[in-house]
């Protein structure tokens, strides 16, 4: 009864949705929280203990999206709507980039709410760690998920290879975008690019030193996937193919930080 009364109350929340307003004042730390997207999935799984967690959303819990898949399952899932996780009565809510109904419908409901903006650098992701351990009372947690980053950047390799990362239909990434600097971590220099795409053309014209190849949904059969099996993306003549776990490139948050770790073992081996 008192889950129905909290959909309930959703529901007349809807019907008056105005602008969110700022999240109420916490005491003691959540006992309930729910996260409604994949990235604050990850970032719950790795600071919350685990009692804390009281749903997430459905992406987290697809091998396929995240290499936190096996942990997620533990937990109930949601649809990344605040209705399909009404029945945990969560008091606290944690979402990217949400805004519009969600935000208000939980103000309304005076469920406290953390929406973070997605990271355009490596400072923004320690940002994000440092508010979400704060709003879940794990402060030690977020500190030590911290320090591994900043170890990270204080050990960057001083020499970086010419390098093009590539995905599904040939996708690329910026050469000053965040995933370039998780890159440069490794040793890797992401080469700049015109658009978002590589052209087969530029493989076999100007083969970088390494071709970083990212797995995301390698197992499916689609177009995108056909161009990572052309020879000149498997194996360009003078290029080193090294494989990423795709996965962790999706949110480019502290599930990257093994990541980067595993590639500079991988450029040295």
């Amino acid at each position: 009864m008192r889950a129905f009364g909290f959909v309930s109350a959703i529901s007349l929340a809807l019907a008056a949705c105005a602008a969110p307003r700022a999240p109420q004042a916490r005491g003691p730390a959540p006992v309930r929280v729910v996260s409604l997207n994949l990235c604050t999935d990850e970032l719950l799984l790795l600071l919350a203990a685990p009692e804390q967690i009281a749903s997430l959303s459905h992406l987290s819990q697809k091998p396929e999206e995240t290499p936190l898949w096996r942990e997620a399952r533990r937990h109930p899932g949601n649809d990344g709507t605040l209705a399909s996780a009404a029945v945990v009565e969560p008091d606290l809510v944690l979402t990217m980039g949400g805004g519009g109904d969600r935000l208000g419908i939980a103000a309304r409901l005076g469920v406290p709410t953390v929406d973070l903006s997605y990271p355009q650098n490596i400072d923004d992701v320690m940002t994000s760690i440092r508010t979400i351990a704060k709003a879940l009372g794990r402060e030690t947690q977020g500190s030590e998920a911290i320090a591994r980053i900043e170890t990270l950047r204080r050990s960057a390799p001083a020499a970086a290879l010419d390098t093009l990362w590539v995905g599904g239909g040939g996708r690329t990434v910026a050469a000053e975008g965040l995933e370039a600097q998780w890159m440069a971590l490794a040793g890797l220099r992401q080469r700049p690019v015109g658009g978002d795409r590589i052209e087969l053309e530029e493989l076999l014209v100007r083969p970088p030193s390494v071709l970083l190849r990212s797995d995301y949904r390698a197992n499916q059969y689609s177009q995108g996937q056909a161009w990572l099996n052309h020879p000149l993306a498997r194996a360009a003549r003078g290029s080193r193919t090294i494989a990423t776990d795709g996965r962790r490139w999706t949110c480019m948050g502290p599930p990257l930080v093994d990541e980067i770790l595993r590639l500079r073992r991988e450029i040295s081996a």
